[in-house]
C-alpha cells in the first residue's frame, strides 16, 4: 500500500524539494517556504542541522505533506531516520541490507545509481524507485533519454544538476519525478530570508509539470 501512494504521490507532483541546512530554524523556513507553493514531497538531508528533530516537526506542520530524508549512508542512518518519521528515504549509494531494512519498516527506499549496471542492480535489491546521481556529469537530460528505454519500468528520479529550467525535459524523458536542491533554495533567497520567492520558484516548477501528460 505505501508503495503504491508513493508512486502516486511522485505521478501527482513530479518534484521533490531537498532541503541541506545548517540551522534547524532555517530548514523549518525553506520547508514552510515550498510547501506554500504547493510541494507535497520534502527531503531533509540525513547531514542538516538536528534533522531528526527537524522531521519530526515538519511531520506535525505540514500534515499533508510527506516529509523524508536523504544522504543516509548506513543501515543505522535508515533505523534512525525511520524512528525519527521520516516517510521515504534516498541514499547516494546502493546498499542491499540498507534497502532491506526500509522494505521491513514499509517505507520507500531510493538509493542512487548512476550506469546500467548500477540501476539494475539497485532495482532488483528491492529499491522503490533509483535515484540517478549525479545526473548532470554524465550528460543530463540527454543521459536518462539514452537509457531510459533499456531500463524499462524502473522508476528514475535523476538529482544533482536538475533546475528549473531543465527539469520538464527530465520528466518528459521519462524520470517519474525529478530532485532539486540549490536551484529552488538560491543561496541569495535564503540570505535574504525572501520566502515568497522561493514559495513562487515552487509555484513556477509544479505549474511546469502540471502541463506535462503521461
Amino acid at each position: 500500500m505505501q508503495s503504491q501512494i508513493w508512486s502516486s504521490l511522485l505521478k501527482q507532483y513530479r518534484a521533490i524539494a531537498v532541503i541541506r541546512t545548517p540551522k534547524r530554524q532555517l530548514g523549518r523556513q525553506m520547508a514552510q517556504a515550498t510547501a506554500a507553493g504547493g510541494m507535497g514531497l520534502i527531503e531533509i538531508t540525513w547531514n542538516s542541522d538536528q534533522a531528526p528533530e527537524l522531521i519530526a516537526e515538519l511531520r506535525s506542520e505540514l500534515p499533508n505533506c510527506w516529509i523524508g530524508t536523504g544522504t543516509l549512508f548506513t543501515v543505522e542512518d535508515v533505523k534512525k531516520a525511520i524512528a525519527s518519521g521520516a516517510q521515504f528515504l534516498f541514499s547516494p549509494h546502493t546498499n542491499p541490507a540498507m534497502i532491506q531494512v526500509a522494505q521491513q519498516a514499509e517505507i520507500p527506499m531510493i538509493p542512487g545509481a548512476l550506469s546500467p549496471t548500477e540501476i539494475i542492480n539497485a532495482w532488483q535489491a528491492g529499491a522503490s524507485c533509483v535515484k540517478v546521481f549525479p545526473i548532470s556529469a554524465v550528460g543530463g537530460v540527454n543521459y536518462l533519454k539514452s537509457i531510459k528505454e533499456p531500463m524499462g519500468n524502473i522508476p528514475l528520479i535523476p538529482t544533482g544538476g536538475v533546475t528549473l529550467n531543465n527539469a520538464a525535459a527530465f520528466i518528459q524523458a521519462g524520470a517519474i519525478a525529478v530532485g532539486l536542491a540549490g536551484d529552488l533554495f538560491p543561496s541569495g533567497l535564503i540570505a535574504q530570508q525572501n520566502w515568497d520567492a522561493i514559495t513562487q520558484k515552487t509555484q513556477i516548477l509544479l505549474q511546469q509539470l502540471s502541463e506535462i501528460s503521461d
